[in-house]
């Protein structure tokens, strides 16, 4: 198995069914791991060839900085957004941390997970 991670992506959004999270905001973290055959570009040494994790980095922050109600909402344009930039991939695990939730009592974040296979 050959992946690539870029973990612990921190954006600020503004995500939630009550309104005073689309005015407030929290903090959400999202972790990436892409699998794909990156033979080619491990011997060509061509970024051309590979996932690049700034390109990753860069259309999840696009995701969370867009307002949506849920979290199960963002999680799925991540995983559109990640497919269509990067075809070549085998397989994807995202996970959709949001911190400060607001559910009536402390908890250090809850979170969505979306696995999904191509192969």
């Amino acid at each position: 198995m050959k992946r690539i991670e870029v973990n612990g992506i921190k954006v600020y959004g503004y995500h939630g069914c009550l309104d005073e999270e689309a005015l407030v905001g929290t903090w959400f973290e999202a972790d990436v791991s892409l699998e794909y055959d990156y033979t080619e570009s491990a011997l060509t040494d061509d970024l051309n060839k590979t996932i690049d994790y700034v390109r990753v980095r860069e259309l999840v922050e696009q995701e969370i900085k867009t307002r949506a109600k849920l979290i199960e909402t963002v999680i799925k344009r991540m995983a559109d957004s990640l497919k269509q930039e990067f075809p070549g991939i085998e397989s994807m695990r995202l996970v959709l941390k949001k911190h400060n939730a607001p559910i009536g009592g402390e908890v250090g974040h809850v979170a969505m997970v979306w696995e999904e296979s191509f192969k």
